[in-house]
């Protein structure tokens, strides 16, 4: 398959196969990054694991009639999707107190959110992703208050679905990041990816961290605990 590199950013490198359908390929890195990039690290595998966790979920969603950018899973490290004008804000949703938040409110970490917290934050590496209000949302993309409306109404509902999905594998859904896009109709989609890299995921049972924290904290073996979260979602195909 013929293919053009468009962008290669922190986790992905992205590839034009045709003009005619808008469909483009993502290649999963083993790169890891945090803090902005400040933290860099190569983890062999990771861009498999990424790859299959977020195609296992996005068609789960599908499956619940969550729309997104999603088409299938070509290989071990790559997919194929629509082509979407990334709107640049960060979407994320809190269930659980942890992360930036507990420094940035003073608040202690495992404080639940019910109903749960959307914030908003701008995607600019210069600025380093800023946490924006909606009138800034406005102001930054071209997206209309209605549009930013339905934004956060979808990445709620995906909380829910999200959060039913790695309930049953014994995982609490502490918080995640989402990115919507505009396809060639107009209709704003989830696309970018959903991962252990893009979610907080706990054990339910003992609370241990089953995602990037253990990067970003240096308390565990990457690659361990991106396999203990496929193995779990395979296993409730």
């Amino acid at each position: 398959m013929e293919r053009t590199l468009l962008y290669e950013g922190k986790a992905k490198k992205v590839y034009q196969v045709n003009d005619r359908t808008r469909e483009i390929i993502l290649s999963y890195k083993n790169d890891a990054t945090a803090f902005n990039g400040e933290k860099k690290s190569v983890f062999p595998g990771k861009g498999r694991l990424n790859n299959e966790i977020s195609s296992l979920i996005f068609t789960k969603l599908r499956e619940k009639g969550i729309k997104s950018h999603f088409i299938k899973q070509l290989n071990k490290t790559e997919q194929l999707v629509y082509q979407t004008e990334i709107i640049p804000l960060e979407v994320v949703v809190r269930n659980v107190a942890a992360g930036s938040i507990t420094k940035r409110l003073g608040m202690k970490e495992r404080t639940p959110f019910n109903p749960p917290i959307v914030e908003l934050f701008y995607k600019n590496d210069d600025l380093k992703d800023p946490l924006i209000n909606d009138e800034h949302a406005i102001l930054l993309t071209n997206i209309s208050l209605n549009e930013l409306k339905e934004i956060k109404e979808k990445a709620l509902e995906i909380n829910e679905t999200l959060s039913e999905i790695f309930q049953r594998i014994g995982i609490k859904l502490v918080d995640f990041k989402v990115e919507f896009g505009r396809l060639a109709d107009g209709w704003i989609v989830l696309a970018d990816e959903i991962s252990p890299d893009t979610c907080r995921l706990w054990d339910v049972e003992t609370m241990e961290k089953l995602d990037k924290d253990v990067f970003r904290q240096g308390t565990g073996d990457l690659i361990e605990v991106y396999e203990e979260i496929l193995n779990r979602l395979e296993e409730q195909k």
